[in-house]
């Protein structure tokens, strides 16, 4: 059985997604065993408690230096013997304490077709900004593994969705998540907890 940890920062939306697969069977072979959270007012940690798994708080700012917070962050998952990190719009760095120690064991959902519209600076909203200004007709949600790079890990998902004319920010936002980080997110998970996902040279390889 598969033990993970979500890091989120806000209000949850894709930890629902994995909370519902999980129920509904589109996950098996794995279980949330805590949800992370760096901001108290996070939706998140009450999406957790309703489902009556363990929500920590997890703050840099509660710690009297970065090293002391990668540390316990480290500890938190180490302690709750967590073999997948999930990152489901967790807004701080991930520290290479934490990477290191769980090479190809750390999935980002984000809300576009990597390589395009990603790296420093591109998260939320600033991404479909991004997109609509350059004026592109697709975009869509990419899972991929957590390397010390800002989205350069390998890929293991990506879905497209159309980009209609009139969108703002906001709607892009939404139908990407419907139709891409809703689906490619749980379908991620699923793969890995049963022994579906390697990586070799750097690529994702998935046995279907």
């Amino acid at each position: 059985m598969l033990r993970i940890a979500v890091l989120v920062s806000g209000g949850g939306t894709n930890l629902q997604a994995i909370m519902d697969a999980i129920d509904d069977g589109k996950i098996t072979n794995a279980r949330i065993v805590t949800v992370i959270s760096n901001n108290a007012g996070a939706y998140a940690l009450e999406r957790a408690k309703n489902y009556g798994v363990e929500g920590l708080l997890i703050s840099p700012r509660d710690y009297p230096t970065r090293e002391d917070f990668n540390v316990a962050l480290l500890e938190a998952l180490l302690e709750r013997e967590v073999d997948l990190v999930v990152l489901a719009g967790y807004l701080v760095v991930v520290p290479p304490i934490v990477i290191r120690k769980f090479e190809n064991r750390i999935i980002n959902i984000h809300p576009s077709l990597i390589p395009s519209f990603c790296g420093t600076g591109c998260y939320g909203l600033h991404v479909h900004e991004m997109a609509l200004a350059r004026g592109v007709k697709v975009s869509g949600a990419t899972v991929h593994f957590v390397d010390e790079g800002t989205d350069t890990g390998p890929i293991i998902l990506q879905k497209p969705v159309e980009v209609k004319q009139g969108d703002t920010p906001e709607v892009l936002q939404r139908r990407i998540m419907e139709e891409a980080e809703w689906i490619i997110l749980p379908r991620a998970i699923n793969l890995i907890a049963n022994g579906k996902v390697s990586v070799k040279d750097g690529s994702v390889r998935i046995e279907e």
